[in-house]
């Protein structure tokens, strides 16, 4: 594991980044049916999942309060499981739940430097 983390954060918010983009342009129906938007926001939440593994366990205990092994287990879905990834899932990731992790990134950015 690399010693500083910078990297990894910035994956983790740039496909935050990218992911909302692509989904800002859709309402779910949309978003349902147009299936390369599907895949490469389900993409991108994938290289979240693995960027976040990339961080030192030190950084993630000063943020109990996000579901880390969720984080970490969602990628194994998306790369080993992907039939049985749900639009409906994917959709309210990005709508729903993908503020608090872009503050962490945004508090950690600050102290990683």
């Amino acid at each position: 594991m690399p010693s500083d983390p910078s990297a990894a954060l910035a994956d983790i918010g740039e496909h935050i980044h990218l992911a909302r983009d692509w989904c800002a342009e859709h309402s779910f129906a949309s978003f349902k049916e147009d299936r390369k938007t599907f895949y490469a926001v389900t993409r991108c939440l994938a290289v979240i999942s693995e960027a976040v593994r990339r961080l030192p366990p030190s950084m993630l205990q000063r943020h109990p309060e996000l579901p880390w092994r969720a984080i970490r287990d969602a990628g194994n879905v998306y790369r080993h499981q992907y039939d049985d990834v749900l639009e409906k899932d994917v959709w309210d990731t990005v709508r729903y739940h993908l503020g608090p992790l872009e503050r962490f990134v945004e508090a950690e950015s600050g102290l990683s430097r």
